[in-house]
């Protein structure tokens, strides 16, 4: 094959390289906008509509709880309020007041694009104002998965939450691109990375710089609570580990054996809910852990 031709193919490989990791590009931040509906009745919940910034919005699910703690939920990239419903379950079931949020750009939420937690911010700092403003005086605590997770750690809550857990989180958008491609290419794929991430200023208007999380993980003021799955090949354990280390006193670890990149709840139902408990007694409540029946 002569050396024309070669160029030739292989121009034509590089060029459906590209058109692919741009249409990758624009559907990893595509809006996951979708009708959600009205609460399941066993949650005895109210839709709520909360203003982030102007002409924006949030919408969640509240239950007014017994105790004095009130605890956000933040589902992963993609989903919608739904997926945390049986956290908020025996979360009531322990006395907690509980609000469910679709996240900017998911669900029923506006939003023009997913923005892997710097918008999303924006979401949960709604969400934790409805919460003072509506229990005063009521201690709040966070469980956010993977996106939830970043939200959290990127909005910089201030005065600080009493307790957050941090499920699947990535630490830097560069590795979690990296792990992703990985995934389906090998170590080949790792390499596109770049590739990807210079489209995060032209889809979103942002730098990977603004996607580091652990920058901004020991600047979150609160007992942290991290978890992530033995098996994640999304967020490998020790890039898990490296969280952990950023994270201020107080902090516990947990390495989900046998998950990957699930949702940890339904990996381990009575094991997460156990060592949530736990956690929320010690931080939220300041008492004896109850048990979720």
């Amino acid at each position: 094959m002569s050396a024309r031709i070669w160029g030739l193919s292989l121009g034509g490989l590089l060029c459906g390289l590209l058109v692919t990791l741009w249409v990758a590009g624009d559907l990893l931040s595509r809006p996951a906008a979708r009708e959600v509906g009205p609460p399941p009745q066993e949650l005895g919940a109210q839709t709520v509509s909360l203003s982030t910034v102007p002409g924006q919005h949030v919408v969640g699910w509240f239950a007014r709880g017994e105790s004095q703690g009130a605890v956000l939920l933040l589902h992963g990239v993609r989903g919608d309020r739904r997926q945390m419903t049986e956290r908020a379950l025996f979360l009531q079931q322990a006395g907690d007041a509980t609000l469910q949020i679709d996240l900017p750009a998911h669900g029923e939420s506006s939003g023009e694009r997913i923005t892997f937690g710097a918008r999303e911010a924006a979401g949960v700092e709604a969400a934790v104002r409805f919460l003072r403003q509506t229990l005063p005086g009521v201690q709040i605590a966070v469980i956010g998965v993977s996106l939830g997770a970043a939200s959290t750690v990127l909005a910089g809550l201030d005065p600080a939450l009493q307790a957050v857990i941090l499920e699947s989180m990535y630490p830097t958008i560069d590795e979690a691109v990296q792990d992703r491609l990985a995934m389906r290419l090998g170590r080949v794929g790792a390499g596109l990375a770049p590739l990807l991430l210079w489209q995060l200023p032209l889809r979103v208007g942002l730098s990977a710089e603004a996607l580091r999380p652990i920058d901004r993980l020991p600047s979150l003021g609160a007992p942290v609570l991290i978890a992530s799955g033995a098996d994640d090949q999304h967020t490998l354990w020790p890039e898990t580990q490296r969280l952990f280390d950023a994270a201020k006193e107080p902090k516990v670890l947990w390495r989900v054996e046998g998950a990957a990149h699930v949702d940890l709840h339904d990996h381990a139902p009575e094991p997460y809910r156990q060592r949530v408990l736990e956690f929320l007694a010690q931080h939220l409540r300041g008492g004896a852990a109850q048990t979720a029946h």
